[in-house]
């Protein structure tokens, strides 16, 4: 019922292409974690890829809107960088990090990616 943004289509999308996968482990209680999360469900965050010290995070607009998101992260993040899609630091890129996260600004259907440098 309603739009797709308000149906979760994206989400659902998402599970049904990506399903997780149960995994056997010993019994050991480990804490629930989560590398990264997004404050807004209009931005999708759609790859994380490893580098040495640093982590590359590609986000996009899918509802069509303008939105300010916020990015947050568990990781030892030390700095943040706008890159291109090609993963080049753009001049002038660097991005704040505050309690909240990174904040990003989108127009509809923007791509983003940032450059995590990591605390050693």
């Amino acid at each position: 019922a309603g739009s797709f943004q308000d149906a979760g289509v994206i989400q659902c999308a998402y599970n049904l292409n990506f399903p997780l996968h149960a995994v056997p482990a010993r019994s050991a209680q480990c804490p629930a974690w989560s590398a990264f999360s997004v404050s807004s469900p209009a931005v999708v965050l759609e790859t994380a890829e490893d580098r040495p010290e640093a982590v590359v995070v590609r986000l996009y607009e899918a509802h069509g809107s303008t939105v300010v998101a916020w990015l947050q992260t568990s990781l030892p993040v030390q700095e943040a960088i706008l890159c291109d899609l090609l993963e080049r630091p753009a001049p002038r890129g660097r991005l704040p990090l505050e309690q909240q996260g990174v904040r990003l600004s989108f127009s509809p259907f923007r791509v983003l990616s940032i450059l995590l440098v990591l605390r050693q």
